[in-house]
């Protein structure tokens, strides 16, 4: 990991309050499952974002980011690359600040896209493995 995306991703881990999990999964076998209880559990807001579930970790899930009411510091892609550019344009429209994506997913598309409209950008990075190890205090609970 470069300084600069180490320092992109401080401070993203500074601002954030609210965060969208698009790819949130019902499944406790699914790693996107367990990053959100970790985000819960270190007093992030969880906006979990999947067409195809209802409930995670007793909070209501959103269709796509367009469902999602008020605003969103965070978005974060747990979703394969080609979708990436798709989640970007999202988070554009849901005027989010940021758009990270989960280890082992990089996308130069969404990369333009997000930084064209001036969001932080994070690719290939654990969001959880980088709360764990973040030297900074986390948000107070939203």
């Amino acid at each position: 990991m470069t300084t600069d995306q180490r320092d992109v991703i401080r401070t993203i881990l500074a601002e954030t309050r609210r965060i969208a999990v698009v790819g949130a999964s019902e499944d406790p076998a699914r790693p996107s499952h367990g990053l959100v209880r970790r985000l819960l559990d270190v007093g992030y807001a969880i906006t979990p974002v999947n067409p195809n579930a209802s409930h995670i970790h007793g909070l209501d899930v959103h269709p796509s980011l367009a469902d999602v009411g008020g605003p969103v510091d965070l978005v974060d892609v747990f979703r394969a690359p080609q979708h990436a550019p798709d989640a970007a344009r999202q988070a554009v429209e849901a005027g989010a600040k940021a758009l990270w994506l989960q280890q082992g997913v990089r996308s130069d598309e969404a990369r333009a896209i997000a930084e064209d409209a001036g969001l932080l950008y994070v690719e290939d990075a654990c969001l959880a493995t980088e709360v764990a190890r973040a030297e900074i205090p986390l948000p107070p609970p939203a």
